[in-house]
């Protein structure tokens, strides 16, 4: 199987990259750097094929899906900068990315009848409630510009072919890019207290987890709709930060607020982020480890 995936200089592609590799299939990383520009740990990834490609030019992705003829496209690239997509310059700039991007691949993936990996996001609802969103519903109502901009990539996927996986997925962390973990271990170190929201409820999805259910979803013709998210039960960014702290065997001290106490962002959140994963065990798909153990392995990764 050959597999082109997109985003490779991002957390979840570099992780897609190395469990392809790990499985014996061909995987061709992406990004729009002239070369790979994620980091050189010495993994899979940083030794198999590349392509740069800008996925808003569709000219040049039908020339450079076409030439490599994948059997899977698992299109990690995204905007997710979410407060600066909010910026009244940026967000022409995001939506070519994550709708008009993603449509250019789709139509290719059309074109070659194959399969396509959407990765896609909690913030496509609008959070309300305390009832863990279904895969499936469509009661779509995003609160910000990056949340609309990744529905429409949703979209342009399930209105253009019929071989797609469509995964949401919250709160990322993974070894290769920023994430919540490594800032929080940045302020922790800094400060004697930190200020944590503690109104905003989901769940962590650990990378490395994510790539391993990924490429057993590609292994497969279950299309459709799913949530991915690592197990251990829906929590808030306060609960997290403890647990975080607490593994790492830091003493700061974590004060919860609320969002409205917070302040500071300019995009609006969600805050019921919690995903309905049932469809993965009705599918026949393993589900992602806890959280709480998905933190302590990627603790011990990021120290090296």
């Amino acid at each position: 199987m050959k597999v082109l995936v997109t985003g490779v200089a991002g957390q979840l592609g570099h992780d897609v990259m190395n469990e392809l590799a790990k499985r014996g299939y061909e995987g061709i990383g992406s990004d729009i750097a002239p070369v790979y520009s994620g980091i050189a740990d010495g993994s899979a990834v940083c030794s198999m094929p590349y392509v740069a490609m800008d996925i808003t030019d569709a000219e040049s992705v039908e020339s450079i899906i076409c030439g490599v003829k994948p059997d899977v496209v698992v299109h990690c690239a995204a905007w997710t900068a979410v407060d600066l997509a909010e910026d009244e310059d940026k967000v022409d700039k995001v939506r070519a990315i994550n709708a008009g991007g993603t449509k250019n691949i789709a139509e290719v993936c059309k074109t070659l009848d194959c399969k396509m990996v959407y990765i896609s996001t909690d913030y496509v609802f609008d959070g309300q409630g305390e009832t863990p969103w279904e895969p499936d519903c469509k009661d779509y109502k995003p609160l910000n510009v990056y949340g609309q901009t990744k529905l429409e990539g949703e979209l342009a996927v399930s209105g253009t072919l019929d071989k797609y996986f469509i995964v949401r997925i919250a709160w990322v962390f993974g070894l290769n890019g920023k994430n919540f973990i490594k800032t929080m271990l940045t302020v922790g170190q800094k400060y004697d207290t930190v200020r944590v929201v503690c109104d905003q409820i989901g769940t962590p999805t650990y990378t490395l987890d994510l790539s391993r259910l990924l490429v057993d979803m590609i292994e497969t013709d279950k299309y459709g709709y799913y949530h991915a998210t690592n197990e251990g039960g829906y929590i808030s960014w306060y609960d997290f930060t403890v647990e975080i702290f607490r593994q790492a065997g830091y003493t700061t001290k974590v004060v919860p607020v609320t969002t409205e106490e917070y302040g500071l962002s300019k995009a609006a959140r969600p805050f019921n982020s919690r995903l309905n994963k049932d469809k993965l065990t009705a599918n026949g798909f393993d589900r992602l480890p806890t959280w709480q153990d998905a933190v302590a392995r990627y603790l011990k990764e990021i120290e090296g």
